[in-house]
């Protein structure tokens, strides 16, 4: 990665300045301010405006209390975020996650990697992101009900299908979009579909929705290996987590012909050279709601590695599914060393900068996340299309515009890395492709 232009830099420390302690969000911003010297030698305008600046700062940062009480009566406090980041594109779009890890940088972090993620997407929508510093683990149906319920009360004011449609994310499955939109359609009187996205079958959802973000990060390493002459076919694979995305990038891996043969949780790995067993996994962690360990009760010659490392186990392609920063400088030197070729983030920032650096001075394909996990935001402006349009469409019609969207993304990426001299580069690609969208948008409506 190149060092920060001088300007640039002094941006970079102004919203260090401006943001302390939030490490996760300094880290994303700087990974996209490194890409951006040649679109300001290109775009001039965009100094002159201080698009820059502006594109750090969050349009709105909302915090707020979320009381509750558990199923003994006692009364819990927890603390609730929406940071909209940007709305040039389009209403405000972006997951809630509900993890005790969860503070404002975390959200920030999220929330500017959405703005040019969604953007890449082509589909007219902005950046944000939410969430909670709640568990939902070990939690009864009604207490987390009580918890959404809280919740929305405060969020649903800032909401609406003209102004920020939260989705799910970390700790928020179609359980929790429910409880959510039932709080926010008895507080507004209104049902309006167009909302939430993440919603059920049933009632006003979209099919696809649920294996989206993993499907579309396949679809976009079937794109980076093809450019490369290459294919999925045979390929051995590992895929970080066992949730929802990597659950479905597992799915589509097979569908493909490769051969996935590890995945993990946060307690451990399994591995299981004979291929892992989707119709196990989805029972024990869709179903039951049991720990990746109980993986190797079924299947005898699969290995359990309580508190391993994924990473050490070698693979032709990595599909990092989990949470951020899990693959550091280390791993990425192991994943090549053991003959990687190709790594595509289903999960957000789930690669350390000098993890990076290793993936891209290897010359491997490597897909940053937003880029290669834009499926699942892309399905949900399709949910949202559905929704405003009163339709419903086939899981097969709704499949394809998924592939079209990815390929598209896989397209700008590449080509806009080869226009400003860093070709193969996706990192490039993806940040100035984004970058390049918004500010223009930014631009055409004036200083707002």
């Amino acid at each position: 990665m190149s060092v920060l232009p001088e300007a640039i830099e002094t941006i970079f420390q102004q919203v260090k300045a401006r943001n302390p302690g939030e490490d996760e969000f300094h880290q994303a911003v700087k990974e996209v301010l490194e890409s951006l010297g040649p679109v300001l030698v290109k775009y001039p305008e965009f100094s002159d405006h201080k698009i820059i600046e502006r594109i750090c700062e969050p349009e709105r940062q909302i915090i707020f209390r979320v009381p509750w009480q558990d199923d003994r009566g006692e009364v819990q406090i927890n603390r609730g975020f929406r940071v909209e980041f940007n709305s040039a594109l389009g209403p405000y779009k972006g997951g809630l996650r509900f993890h005790p890890s969860v503070y404002l940088g975390i959200i920030k972090f999220l929330g500017f990697e959405q703005v040019f993620k969604n953007a890449l997407t082509g589909m007219p929508i902005g950046g944000a992101k939410g969430g909670a510093d709640f568990d939902p683990k070990g939690r009864s149906d009604a207490e987390i009900m009580r918890f959404c319920q809280s919740f929305m009360t405060e969020l649903h004011r800032h909401l609406g299908e003209y102004t920020d449609v939260p989705a799910g994310d970390i700790g928020v499955g179609g359980r929790e979009i429910g409880y959510l939109f039932g709080q926010y359609k008895r507080l507004t009187n209104r049902y309006e579909s167009g909302v939430l996205t993440g919603k059920g079958i049933g009632w006003g959802g979209a099919l696809v929705r649920k294996e989206a973000t993993g499907y579309g990060a396949v679809y976009f390493v079937r794109e980076m290996l093809r450019v490369r002459n290459d294919s999925l076919e045979g390929k051995t694979c590992v895929v970080s987590g066992a949730g929802n995305v990597a659950i479905y990038t597992i799915e589509k891996l097979l569908e493909m012909g490769a051969k996935v043969i590890a995945c993990s949780d946060s307690q451990g790995v399994i591995v299981h050279e004979q291929g892992v067993d989707l119709a196990l996994l989805k029972q024990l962690k869709e179903e039951e709601r049991r720990r990746i360990e109980d993986y190797a009760l079924h299947h005898k010659d699969a290995r359990y590695l309580p508190g391993g490392n994924i990473w050490d186990v070698p693979c032709q392609v990595a599909m990092p599914s989990a949470t951020q920063n899990e693959i550091n400088g280390r791993d990425a030197r192991k994943l090549v060393r053991n003959g990687c070729i190709a790594v595509a983030e289903g999960a957000n920032m789930p690669t350390t900068p000098d993890g990076i650096r290793v993936f891209i001075e290897a010359g491997i394909a490597y897909g940053p996340g937003k880029a290669a996990n834009a499926g699942g935001v892309a399905t949900s402006a399709l949910e949202m299309q559905q929704n405003a349009s009163r339709d419903s469409w086939t899981f097969e019609f709704t499949e394809q515009k998924l592939d079209d969207i990815m390929t598209g993304i896989h397209a700008a990426t590449w080509e806009t890395a080869e226009e400003f001299g860093a070709p193969g580069n996706y990192v490039i690609g993806a940040n100035i492709t984004g970058f390049i969208r918004v500010a223009n948008a930014m631009l055409a409506l004036g200083l707002i």
